[in-house]
């Protein structure tokens, strides 16, 4: 298959989120920046982090060639993303400490469920 600029801007916001994910356990472990917190555990919320970023490094190379899987879960691990920050939140972490990483998963969300790319991936 052919890469386009759908699936192009779509690898990168995945190595982009996978990125953010990375510095999100430097702040959970309060290396960088304001720490984070979840649920009074950063070791829970670092591994998490942890996790998520070997996911969208993952999903981005499986995007890059244009592999079905990659999109299957560059859209499973930006909504658990979502849902990790929106636990964050409610552990007490402001929220504009956590707007990169919703930004990047929104935008990812956005673009990888729009009918055009489900078919450039041949799963719409």
């Amino acid at each position: 298959m052919q890469r386009t600029a759908a699936i192009t801007i779509l690898a990168i916001l995945a190595v982009i989120a996978g990125i953010v994910a990375v510095v999100d356990v430097l702040r959970y472990l309060q290396f960088l920046f304001s720490p984070l917190s979840f649920l009074g555990t950063p070791i829970l919320g670092a591994i998490l982090s942890g996790l998520v970023a070997i996911i969208w490094f993952w999903a981005a190379a499986r995007i890059w060639n244009v592999d079905p899987q990659g999109w299957l879960f560059m859209v499973s691990i930006a909504a658990i993303y979502l849902i990790l920050d929106v636990i964050a939140l409610i552990a007490g972490t402001p929220i504009e400490l956590l707007l990169p990483s919703i930004f990047i998963s929104v935008l990812a969300l956005i673009l990888g469920l729009l009918p055009s790319t489900r078919r450039e991936f041949g799963t719409g």
